[in-house]
């Protein structure tokens, strides 16, 4: 009997709802949503309530993380992988 391989991809959703007055907790998701879609999973980000300023340029740019890459860099990875962004 022939085994058949089964796929680990995921699709999942990650809900933002913290903004720029907390750069850390806001840019996790991101992190997340980039570590997971080249693990090779499904991804999409939805943002909701304080969290929809993110996706404004002057935001992106200003948005410094404690102990991660500003939000500028992680943005332009979750681009370049091509992950939906709902707002």
């Amino acid at each position: 009997m022939e085994e058949k391989e089964v796929s680990a991809m995921a699709r999942m959703l990650f809900h933002v709802l913290v903004g720029s007055e907390n750069p850390t907790r806001a840019c996790l998701p991101f992190l997340q949503a980039v570590a997971n879609k080249e693990r090779g999973d499904e991804v999409q980000i939805a943002l909701a309530g304080d969290a929809v300023v993110l996706i404004r340029d002057a935001v992106i740019d200003s948005v410094v993380p404690v102990g991660w890459p500003p939000l500028k860099e992680t943005f332009q990875k979750v681009v370049q992988a091509g992950i939906a962004i709902h707002v």
